[in-house]
């Protein structure tokens, strides 16, 4: 489990098979292997570490719902370590687990913020709501507006710097995880639903 407060943005240092190793002397201390760390908002398991540095291993389910197939060497990942019981939450709760990719359609500047829009697919939307809670690319942010086609954010200076988002222009990709607690209510209230409209159906 994560907040979504990202630690460091650490640099690709090569990605080759399944195998991904990231520079990161911040949250490399003290981590162990068989520990989860979540990269660019995917929960992924470190295989191997050393002196400032981190391996993890990406399976094809990930690549396949993420956008780390287009990591190279150099690029740059938001990197946060599991929650430490105990810890405070300055977010929300993460799971890590990327629901899908939105795209960036717009960055402007409001006042001292930056507002981003992403347009998403109706499977990311449907669990998006005006001042909800999102995760992009591993940052807890939270939801300005949102129509039926995309959302947007409004960003302080201090996460645009000290995250990856400093980094996206129109047309960049980004890992998307929504609120887990609404697909529960979705999946609590599906059959009530589907049995209303059934008796009305029948009326």
């Amino acid at each position: 489990m994560f907040t979504g407060i990202v630690e460091e943005v650490g640099e690709v240092i090569s990605f080759e098979g399944m195998k991904l190793t990231i520079h990161a002397p911040e949250v490399t201390p003290g981590l162990r292997e068989s520990e989860s760390v979540c990269v660019a908002g995917a929960c992924l398991t470190v295989m191997a570490r050393e002196e400032g540095e981190l391996s993890v291993e990406v399976i094809p389910e990930t690549l396949s719902r993420t956008n780390l197939s287009e990591l190279k060497p150099g690029g740059r990942v938001n990197l946060e370590r599991s929650l430490a019981e105990g810890g405070r939450i300055g977010g929300h709760m993460v799971q890590g687990h990327v629901d899908g990719i939105a795209e960036v359609s717009a960055v402007e500047k409001d006042g001292d913020s930056i507002v981003v829009r992403f347009i998403a697919d109706e499977s990311i939307m449907r669990y998006i709501v005006s001042k909800g809670f999102i995760t992009v690319d591993g940052t807890s942010l939270t939801v300005v507006d949102r129509d039926d086609d995309g959302f947007s954010v409004a960003i302080i200076p201090y996460t645009y710097d000290h995250t990856t988002i400093e980094e996206r222009t129109a047309g960049s990709k980004v890992n998307i995880e929504v609120d887990v607690t609404a697909k529960y209510v979705e999946q609590m209230a599906r059959p009530y639903l589907e049995k209303l409209l059934a008796d009305h159906a029948g009326s």
